[in-house]
Order: structure tokens, then C-alpha cells, then sequence
């Protein structure tokens, strides 16, 4: 493979600016105040703004710097990350073992429904604290900015489903811009107090750790707003790749952030009152309007970037079998990764302007904050813990320590936000347990009918022998989808049962959704012949492709099967669950049989033409 250029390196990372690290670009609006005004607020002085600098200079340099960006881009799963893709490869490394496998799998799927919880409350909070700055121009403004808010969100979610390959073009330029202003604003701070510059000393957290030991453990959640954006950096790497997000981060985004920080100490140490809001008050006063034009358009498209993370996670949770099917509409006719999911964004919008109006401030929303990334960078640490145990003995002894030093600090972090429950943060937690029972429930059900079929259907190789010799056969091609290729599908069944003939063409297919994100064309398609005119077909897809099975199956005429649209008809059994003796509690059969209703069908799904399709109805009980 050709190594990119420096220049479309530099491109890249240019674009990397807005999808990657929007979520932590906008964490000084409100991630440095939060120390001192939150609920367990310090006292603004000289020792207190040094102490809480040098925590959140080392927490970032530790767990971002090094963790993220440095470590974690380099456990890829075939150049995507994120904790499913991550997933995958952990349970990849167990190589079947069943322990191991039902853990590493538990854990990714938790991870991934914490994850939405952070995705609702990140676009709420930013922008929130973006319009915010309405009332440091001026108070007039103060009963104005949840209005505004709202206005902004809902605008945002509305123009989805048009994509946003159009807006896209300009999240890296006015990324950069806003990058460029957090640096400019900072060090014109640092320069009237560069003596805030001395809390690169570790030792200041130090000493305030062993000085104040319960003051350090509540301070910690507050210095973890700047961290949140770790998770999405790392998801995000399978767009650009990991030198270009390297690129980004130690070029331009770490050092304008940490210099912002700074800036903000040193604004402090001068006016204790700035704490207020310190971020609006590094502005000057002809500046100010325009900042908060600027933090308004940085934090949408640190919202674009979160809501287009749902879709994919959505996607990819489809893809392995976490979710029924839904629909999808892809917004771009050149970019197959951008899409839009009508079932998340509605629901994402209505649970962002709720979030907005039950809590009213960023500072309030602050205080739900962090329990759920927290979790999720946990659960990360300790699957690439068991990837690393993987690694050559070199390499592997070179890890481990690192990630477990990782896992205690994270552990730290999240015990710090634990205390945040009571003000807000049972909401994350609360709709992560939610999404992970539909997870699961999904996945369980699936299995569990599957397992049924496996019980009733008659296996493969004995209908092939045995029966389809003896049945009339007319023109035409079947084509029968299949979740299990070594057993004959109930459609056929149906078929059989009432018009007693099988199509002279029959296929067999089964779509496969790989660990790994992408199959190249020429490894998608597997055919065997198991009698005369009668084929098994095998699709390959990852997990981050879109299913399409028609232009799939043109690769047939290459195994000698041609398929004239004319006469082919596609058979699908769709299941219709009713209670029974299964292997799951009533209601939450119920709730699997509600979930099966809202599912796509697999028609629309796999983009077969609707006027070659034919559905046949089967009854499960669970």
C-alpha cells in the first residue's frame, strides 16, 4: 500500500479537526469552571487554580496523549476503532474459548450503550455552554439562551436526513479557526501571568492530593470534563486513519487546549470573580459576540460528530446482531459512511431537548457528566488488556504495565464522578442499563429462535438426498434467505407445502457479517453446488458495510449462474413471536416481540426490488 503524502496527511488532519476532536475541542467552555463552581466547588486560590492546572495538564497528557492517541490508535480492527470494533478484535484474540468470549462480548456491548448516553448529553451541553456567552455581552440576554438552545439543536437534527456532506466541507476549516482562537486567547492571558505556567509541575497535584485527599477525589470529576472526548478519537480513527489524528492532536488541538486552560488559571489568579465564566472572559469586549458565534458553530459540529457516532455504532450493532434492522438512507452518493437513521435521530433530538430543559445550564448538566465516558474508557482499557496478553513477549511487557496504570486512573475517575449520581448522572447510567437490555434481549431472542429452527428444520444434506429429487420442478429462480446454510429454510418449507415445486434455479442464501469492517469485492461471494441447479451462496460483508444483495449477486454469472430479474423471486420468512415455554422471562419476550415489530423488513433492508420478493409468516414461540 502507497504511504499518503505529507499533503493529504495535512488534509486529513485538517478534516480530522471537526469529527475527531469536536467533542473535546469545546470541554473549555465549561470543563476548567466546573472546578471551582460546581457542586463541590474549590475556592479560586493561587493554590487551589495551580493544583486543579496540573492535575488536568497530566490527566491529559496521561490518558489522551498517551493512552488514545498514541496506544489505542494502534489497536485497530483492520483500521477502524471504537469499543465494538475493538470488541471484535478482543474476542477474535480469545479464539473461540466460550468464557471468555460471553465476558469480552458483555462488556463491549455495555460499553457501547454507555455510549449513548454520553452521545445525548454532549450535543445539550455544548451547545448550552456556546450560547451561554449571550449573557456576559450582556444579561438582557439570560432569559434567551434555552430558547436559543433549542432553536439550534432542533435545526441541527432536522436537516439530517439532507446529510451534511455539504456543511461537512467547512467543519475542518472553522475547526481550525476555533483551535487558532482558543491558542490566541490563551496566551495573550498567560502573557500578563506566565507564572501559572509552573503548575506543569506535577508536584502541585501532588501535594494537594496528600494535603486534601477528599478535596482530590471530588476534583477529579471536574478534571475529567476535559477527557471526554478520548472515546470519540478513538472511534472515529477508522475515517482518517491514525497518522492524521496524530497529526492533529500533537500539532495543533492538545497544545491550544492546554494553553486555553492556562489561560483560564491565569485569568483567575488576576480576578478571582472571572470564575464565573472564565472561558467568555478571556475575550475582549469587541470579540465577545463574534467568540460566541464561533463556540455556537464549533459546538454543532461537535454535535454533528457525536450524532453521526450513534448512526455508526447503531449501524455496526445491526450489523452483529445487538439491534433488529432499521432503516437506513444513505445522504451521500460518493461517501458510503455517511448515513441517517430516522428511529435515532428523532429519539436523539427529543432526549437532548428534554436534557435541556429539565437541567437549563451547562453547569447543571456538568453534574450528570462523565459517569458514562468514565465507564466506557474503562471497559476499553481492559479489552485491550486482554488483546495485549495476545501481543508478542516483548511487546506485551511493555504494555501491560502502561494499560493497568491507565485502568487505576480511570478507576479513580469514575469513582470521583460516582458522586454525581444524586445531581444528575443517574440519567446516563440509567439509560445505558436500557439500551444495554435491548441489546441484550435482541441478541438473546435471536439466538434462541434460531436455536428453534436448528430443532425443527430438517438439515441440508438429507433434503438434497433424499426429498428434492421427487418434487416437479417449474421455470425460474428461488432465491431463499437463510440464517443457517446446513439447514433447509422454513420458506422453502411454506413453499413446498402449498404449491408442491421447487424453481428450476434454487439458491440458498446466507449473509455473513464478518469481525473485521470492510471485505473486498473479490472475497464477498462463496458458492457451492449441492445438486443439480440447486447452490449455496454465501455473502461476506463487514461490519460496516451496507448489505446490498442484488449488486452483490451480479458476481454469480462469474460461477456460471445467470439470474434473469424476470423470473427470480426472492423468498423471505419473517418470524412472528408468540409467548411459550422459551428460554426468556415473559416480559422480556414481550419486549423481544416489540422490538421484532419495529424491525425493518429484510426486503427494504437488503435492498431487494419489492416486486421480486415474496414473504411467508412463521410462528415462534419464546
Amino acid at each position: 500500500m502507497n504511504q499518503p503524502s505529507k499533503a493529504s496527511n495535512g488534509a486529513l488532519a485538517l478534516a480530522a479537526l471537526g469529527v475527531v476532536y469536536g467533542d473535546i475541542g469545546t470541554s473549555p467552555l465549561y470543563a476548567f469552571k466546573e472546578a471551582f463552581t460546581g457542586t463541590h466547588g474549590l475556592t479560586p486560590t493561587e493554590p487551589n487554580v495551580l493544583a486543579t492546572l496540573s492535575a488536568l495538564f497530566w490527566a491529559m497528557m496521561l490518558i489522551i496523549s498517551i493512552k488514545y492517541v498514541w496506544i489505542m490508535l494502534k489497536f485497530d480492527n483492520d483500521g477502524e476503532g471504537g469499543v465494538l470494533a475493538l470488541t471484535a478484535l478482543a474476542n477474535r484474540s480469545a479464539k473461540g474459548a466460550a468464557r471468555w468470549t460471553t465476558w469480552i462480548v458483555t462488556a463491549g456491548i455495555f460499553a457501547a450503550a454507555l455510549f449513548y448516553g454520553d452521545a445525548l448529553i454532549t450535543p445539550a451541553i455544548s451547545v448550552l455552554s456556546a450560547v451561554e456567552g449571550l449573557s456576559v455581552a450582556t444579561p438582557a440576554f439570560e432569559k434567551f439562551i434555552v430558547p436559543i438552545t433549542v432553536g439550534v439543536l432542533a435545526g441541527l437534527f432536522f436537516i439530517q436526513r439532507h446529510g451534511t456532506g455539504s456543511m461537512g466541507k467547512l467543519f475542518g476549516p472553522v475547526t481550525l479557526l476555533w483551535f487558532t482562537a482558543l491558542a490566541v486567547l490563551g496566551a495573550l492571558s498567560i502573557a500578563q501571568n506566565p507564572t501559572v505556567l509552573s503548575a506543569v509541575n506535577p508536584v502541585y497535584a501532588i501535594d494537594f492530593a496528600l494535603e486534601h485527599p477528599a478535596g482530590m477525589f471530588l476534583l477529579l470529576s471536574a478534571v475529567f470534563l476535559a477527557l471526554t472526548g478520548g472515546e470519540a478519537l478513538y472511534a472515529d480513527m477508522g475515517h482518517f486513519g491514525a497518522k492524521p489524528v496524530r497529526l492533529a492532536w500533537y500539532g495543533l488541538v492538545c497544545p491550544a487546549l492546554l494553553i486555553n486552560y492556562f489561560g483560564q488559571g491565569a485569568l483567575v489568579l488576576r480576578s478571582a470573580d472571572a470564575i464565573q465564566n472564565p472561558f467568555y472572559l478571556l475575550s475582549p469586549d469587541w470579540f465577545l459576540l463574534p467568540l460566541v458565534a464561533l463556540a455556537t458553530a464549533a459546538t454543532v459540529i461537535a454535535s454533528q460528530a457525536t450524532i453521526s457516532g450513534a448512526y455508526s455504532m447503531t449501524l455496526q450493532a445491526m450489523r452483529m446482531g445487538y439491534l433488529p434492522r432499521l432503516y437506513i438512507q444513505h445522504t451521500s452518493d460518493s461517501q458510503r459512511g455517511q448515513i441517517y437513521i430516522p428511529a435515532v435521530n428523532w429519539m436523539m433530538m427529543v432526549g437532548v431537548i428534554v436534557l435541556v430543559f429539565q437541567f437549563g445550564s451547562s453547569s447543571a448538566l456538568a453534574a450528570a457528566y462523565g459517569i458514562a465516558v468514565s465507564g466506557t474508557m474503562i471497559i476499553t482499557t481492559v479489552l485491550t488488556v486482554f488483546v495485549a496478553l495476545m501481543l508478542p513477549g516483548r511487546m506485551r511487557i511493555l504494555m501491560l504495565p502502561a494499560l493497568l496504570i491507565f485502568a487505576l486512573l480511570e478507576l479513580m475517575f469514575f469513582s470521583s464522578n460516582l458522586t454525581k449520581i444524586a445531581s444528575g448522572g443517574w440519567m446516563p447510567l440509567a439509560l445505558g442499563l436500557l439500551i444495554f437490555l435491548l441489546l441484550s434481549t435482541w441478541k438473546r431472542g435471536s439466538t434462541l429462535i434460531a436455536e428453534q429452527r436448528r430443532k425443527l428444520d430438517i438439515p441440508m444434506a438429507l433434503f438434497i438426498s433424499g426429498t428434492q429429487p421427487e418434487v416437479p420442478r417449474v421455470p425460474g429462480t428461488a432465491v431463499y434467505l437463510t440464517a443457517d446454510p446446513t439447514m433447509v429454510p422454513s420458506a422453502l418449507f411454506h413453499n413446498l407445502k402449498h404449491f408442491k415445486v421447487l424453481h428450476e434455479q434454487t439458491l440458498f442464501l446466507h449473509v455473513v457479517t464478518a469481525d473485521v469492517p470492510y471485505i473486498e469485492m473479490k472475497q464477498r461471494m462463496q458458492v457451492n453446488q449441492l445438486a443439480p441447479g440447486m447452490y449455496n451462496v454465501a455473502l461476506h460483508f463487514g461490519f460496516r458495510q451496507e448489505v446490498d444483495i442484488p449488486a452483490s449477486l451480479q458476481g454469480l454469472s462469474a460461477h456460471g449462474i445467470q439470474l434473469e430479474p424476470m423470473s427470480t423471486t426472492f423468498f423471505i420468512a419473517r418470524s412472528n413471536v408468540a409467548d411459550g415455554p422459551g428460554g426468556m422471562p415473559a416480559w422480556r419476550s414481550s419486549l423481544f416481540s416489540w422490538m421484532t415489530r419495529q424491525s425493518e423488513g429484510a426486503a427494504s433492508f437488503f435492498n431487494l426490488p419489492a416486486n421480486q420478493v415474496v414473504e411467508l409468516g412463521t410462528k415462534v414461540m419464546l
